[in-house]
């Protein structure tokens, strides 16, 4: 673990692993939440963990760099369900990577519970985590200039939705009618950093895939 001052009241913690990074982020939640850490914001990312708004940010820097990374948390919340229908292009070459068929694909996808790693890219666009390292594929060798909103992606040890049409290389492996992001809505994004997300397979029209 690396810590580094940022300004005068922050710091930007290193750490080795995404994995790494989501606990230490669910630490500091933690922490902050029964009252032990002052601080304004705790903004993940890949592999670090920013705390701005720190009172007395030398002392904390002080504490981190003497403590170990925490272990992963357990998972806690409600799940967000996310209809999904696995329509997408790129479909069929992510089953070629995987080695198995496209029902297998969404078979595997929606079997999986993933965590909301980190935000970014756009506003409501969540870096979730959950498939083995087997399941990473490339980001395309030529982006799309646009990518419809609610396309359901891969990329690397990732999947995403983006919340509205963007510029965009990630394997599109279906699509979703839920809404991202919405101004009016408290919270404005649907996922945030920790939360539990699993696909639900639907047909064409809505409904969940086996029901009548």
């Amino acid at each position: 673990m690396r810590v580094l001052p940022v300004g005068d009241g922050a710091l930007l913690v290193e750490v080795s692993s995404g994995d790494e990074a989501q606990a230490l982020h669910a630490e500091l939640l933690r922490r902050r939440a029964e009252g032990s850490l002052a601080v304004r914001e705790i903004v993940p990312a890949a592999r670090t963990v920013l705390l701005d708004g720190l009172p007395d940010p030398v002392r904390l820097a002080c504490e981190l760099t003497a403590a170990e990374v925490p272990s992963a948390p357990p998972r806690a919340g409600e799940v967000v369900e996310l209809p999904v229908r696995y329509d997408g292009p790129d479909l069929a070459d992510v089953a070629t990577l995987w080695e198995v068929t496209e029902q297998e694909v969404a078979r595997i996808h929606a079997d999986t519970e993933f965590r909301v790693a980190f935000c970014g890219f756009a506003p409501g666009f969540g870096y979730l985590t959950g498939l083995p390292p087997r399941y990473d594929v490339p980001r395309r060798v030529t982006p799309r200039t646009a990518v419809p909103a609610g396309s359901v992606a891969l990329a690397g040890p990732y999947t995403g939705v983006y919340p509205h049409t963007s510029p965009g290389g990630w394997q599109l492996i279906g699509s979703t009618d839920a809404v991202l992001w919405d101004h009016a809505r408290v919270p404005a994004a649907l996922l945030s950093p920790g939360a539990r997300v699993r696909f639900v397979p639907v047909d064409g029209h809505g409904s969940p895939v086996g029901r009548s």
